[in-house]
């Protein structure tokens, strides 16, 4: 009889073969639910950037993103002129002093010297309902809310949050062609530029009507 001695047991062998098979099987399973992990996923991404602004504008009309109009627009009496803009970045106005890099914008003339003949202030205020009505330069959606012989104010709302930008207009009394404007967001702290980018648009599109910067005149 043999000796316990003189067998040779290895227990561990098949069982060792089998845990290694069942190792990359299992690694192959895992490795597919997370390809399919990754296409759902992408799937997911998809049906997201689908569904965004559908999802902002419904927001944008449950928190009322529009804002309310603000008291102090139109013409001020003291002093005459249009209202100053508030301390955020989202505004422009002839009114500030010139100093104020982030506010300050020239105002415009209708009738520069050696450019065209003398227009009158009713055909200039015809002049620029047109490019207003005409021009979109960031799809925004010009509504002429305000109109009087000497002054006018346009809202404009963005496409998807509805948010809305107060933009007037002002001929002054007296014999110089000068119109002032002012664009301010009405919430917020930053509008990019928008309202500045705005009214360069307006400005250009009445260049080739005749009008000119007051800063370049």
């Amino acid at each position: 009889m043999a000796s316990l001695s003189s067998h040779h047991f290895y227990p561990n062998k098949f069982s060792s073969r089998v845990y290694t098979s069942k190792s990359s099987f299992s690694h192959f399973i895992v490795s597919c639910k997370e390809q399919q992990q990754d296409e759902n996923t992408k799937q997911v991404g998809r049906r997201e950037i689908i569904l965004r602004s559908s999802e902002i504008a419904l927001l944008g009309a449950l928190f009322n993103f529009s804002g309310k109009k603000p008291s102090y627009l139109g013409v001020q009496k003291n002093p005459l002129g249009l209202a100053l803009c508030p301390a955020t970045n989202n505004c422009v106005s002839t009114s500030e002093n010139i100093s104020d890099a982030t506010h300050y914008a020239p105002p415009w003339n209708y009738n520069p010297e050696g450019k065209r003949g003398i227009v009158s202030r009713e055909k200039a205020m015809e002049e620029l309902l047109q490019v207003l009505q005409s021009t979109k330069p960031d799809k925004s959606s010009p509504r002429i809310m305000e109109k009087k012989d000497d002054y006018v104010r346009v809202e404009y709302g963005s496409p998807i949050l509805r948010l809305v930008d107060d933009v007037e207009f002002w001929f002054p009394p007296g014999n110089k062609s000068i119109v002032q404007y002012r664009a301010a967001s009405r919430t917020g702290n930053y509008d990019f530029d928008a309202n500045r980018k705005r009214i360069k648009a307006l400005r250009l599109e009445l260049e080739k009507k005749g009008w000119a910067s007051e800063d370049t005149v």
